[in-house]
């Protein structure tokens, strides 16, 4: 390992971490994003006028697609066998803007962080492709692991 870097080997190349020996336990991560906008863009989207269809459903089943294939986007990332994929997506009146948030979960050898943060990021950038006709100034900002539990290094929690 180098300078506690997990995926590097001893003479610093970049290596998928070996997971073998590890125990399978039950793993869960969540994360979140936002994709902040006008007022007069998240309306359009809250009232379900774009052409292009309901926003949020396709982000959520993005998010979706997106937790499943991070092996396939991620190059030292595990393929893992996903039990679970949920998205929550809620107007950020505050932003304003989407905050999507996701949850995965599996179990295995190794976590699911970086699904979840797969999963949001997918999500955003789909509801930044459903509306960039209408606004392109959109901001995808805050992708942040919030939660991960199970496995050797036990909880982390984000603060808030």
């Amino acid at each position: 390992m180098t300078g506690g870097l997990t995926h590097f080997d001893a003479a610093g190349q970049a290596h998928m971490v070996d997971v073998s020996d590890k125990a399978v336990t039950d793993r869960m991560a969540v994360a979140e994003g936002y994709v902040r906008m006008s007022p007069e863009t998240l309306e359009i989207i809250t009232s379900g006028t774009v052409k292009k269809g309901d926003v949020l459903s396709v982000a959520r089943l993005a998010g979706i697609m997106g937790a499943k294939r991070t092996a396939d986007l991620i190059p030292l990332c595990h393929p893992l066998p996903v039990t679970k994929v949920s998205l929550e997506l809620d107007v950020a009146a505050d932003r304003p803007g989407i905050r999507v948030e996701a949850t995965v979960k599996t179990s295995g050898q190794t976590g699911v962080e970086m699904e979840a943060l797969t999963a949001v990021t997918t999500a955003c950038l789909t509801i930044y492709d459903m509306v960039k006709a209408v606004e392109k100034g959109m901001v995808i900002e805050d992708i942040r692991l919030l939660l991960k539990d199970g496995g050797k290094s036990g909880r982390y929690e984000a603060r808030p």
